[in-house]
């Protein structure tokens, strides 16, 4: 059925705005010229964030290009023997590298398949990536979730976007680190590695194309004799080294005494600098850097109009309301205190279809649903991770946040997202019990 429906994921981004600038009109109350304005002026409201996206790609693609992390790699995919093992060794790597970061998880995931389909030719390879990329359902119930780390983040901008709900920080070990959700996050992982070593298939393995685990050659050649000054700088080990040290002494005084926290954009520093390092010369990672950068396109090209999607769901006409508030409005009239979490991370779910951002829900549903929470005596915790958990869920099946992954595994979007559709239902129906059993 995907492989039939689903479309490239630049036309899933054409037919997604179509589809909430239809829906924004009568719902909202809003004229088509609003609808295009709103549209209009958030298409460039990402242009950082996709910068990093594309910079956490390019950058991790070359750091795992250097021959010594190939090599670690290779040795680490050696392990599993069969494709079933191998299987679930991917989907567990993936998923625990994307709690403890979800850039560090998502690239590294899919670099660790490819690597293991090199030694495994003959393994279902959509499966093999769908399986990298499953792991990212965790991440925002993860030590880098947005939405948690956010409400632990004290100030006035906590108060404010709340609507005065919040007036002092809720601590991680309220939501992250939270019993219920610590279980909740080890109950989903042991089940979606389950449910992709069940899905292998019995007959008809697809396996991998040669073509699509073809590199292209990055090293500079040997200095030739009698070299000039500008080729002995472009091969000065001294030089990457020092800009290396520098930027990674920086790093761990951030990180350490700085009082930085572990977020995206220490992800791509990391990446950077000792992608830098481990290729030895500058010539070096620039190759391996232009060769990795081929990849970002979908990332440059996609952005924007997801940006405008989100423009379209958070702007506010003459009729005073947004098709986020009307959602969210839609989720608290039938709940009750039981209910209510569950509600919240199924509007959540159906919002991450057109704003697959972490920071665009809190925007969207931080206002209304901490007020209905606390008004129904939800405790502020559970209402935080319910949303955060509904952000990732259907991260599953928006073709969003496969990007990088697809880049480097050199696939489609519906090559993945069958398999991605039944993980779906399984990890819900969890997520749905655990949800309200905390309720309770």
């Amino acid at each position: 059925m995907v492989q039939r429906w689903l479309p490239e994921p630049f036309i899933f981004a054409i037919i997604l705005t179509l589809v909430a600038a239809i829906l924004a009109m009568p719902i909202c109350h809003q004229t088509p010229l609003e609808v295009i304005d709103h549209w209009g002026g958030g298409v460039w409201n990402l242009l950082a964030f996709a910068m990093q996206m594309a910079l956490v790609l390019v950058c991790g693609s070359t750091l795992a290009a250097a021959p010594v992390v190939k090599r670690g790699i290779s040795a680490l995919a050696a392990i599993p023997k069969t494709p079933v093992g191998a299987i679930a060794l991917v989907t567990a790597v993936s998923a625990l590298a994307c709690w403890l970061n979800w850039g560090f998880g998502l690239i590294v995931g899919v670099i660790f398949a490819k690597e293991i389909a090199r030694k495994m030719p003959t393994i279902d390879y959509r499966l093999l990536i769908a399986s990298a990329y499953s792991g990212f359902v965790v991440w925002h119930a993860g030590l880098s979730g947005s939405i948690p780390l956010t409400m632990a983040t004290p100030g006035e901008a906590l108060t404010k976007a709340t609507n005065g709900v919040l007036t002092a920080p809720v601590p991680i070990s309220q939501t992250i680190l939270d019993p219920h959700n610590l279980v909740m996050v080890l109950v989903v992982m042991v089940a979606i590695v389950a449910t992709n070593c069940l899905m292998y298939p019995k007959k008809d393995v697809v396996s991998v194309d040669p073509a699509l685990l073809e590199e292209e050659a990055s090293a500079p050649k040997p200095l030739q004799d009698n070299p000039t000054p500008a080729q002995r700088m472009e091969q000065s080990r001294l030089l990457s080294w020092i800009v290396a040290g520098i930027g990674l002494v920086y790093l761990v005084y951030h990180l350490g005494w700085g009082g930085g926290s572990f977020d995206l954009g220490s992800v791509i520093m990391l990446f950077l600098f000792l992608g830098l390092l481990l290729h030895g010369t500058p010539l070096a990672y620039v190759r391996a850097f232009t060769q990795a950068s081929k990849g970002a396109s979908g990332i440059i090209l996609q952005f924007p109009f997801y940006a405008g999607i989100m423009g379209i769901i958070t702007g506010v006409g003459a009729s005073g309301i947004s098709f986020g508030t009307v959602l969210a409005d839609a989720c608290i009239s039938i709940s009750n205190a039981t209910t209510y979490p569950l509600l919240t991370f199924l509007c959540a779910a159906v919002l991450n279809m057109f704003v697959p951002s972490g920071g665009g829900h809190w925007a969207i549903q931080a206002p209304i649903m901490f007020a209905a929470g606390a008004d129904l005596g939800v405790d502020p915790g559970l209402t935080g991770t319910a949303i955060a958990w509904g952000d990732a869920w259907t991260n599953l099946i928006q073709p969003f946040w496969a990007i990088p992954a697809l880049a480097i595994a050199k696939l489609d979007a519906k090559d993945i997202m069958g398999f991605c559709l039944v993980d779906l239902v399984v990890t819900g129906i969890v997520i749905c019990g655990g949800l309200l059993i905390w309720a309770m």
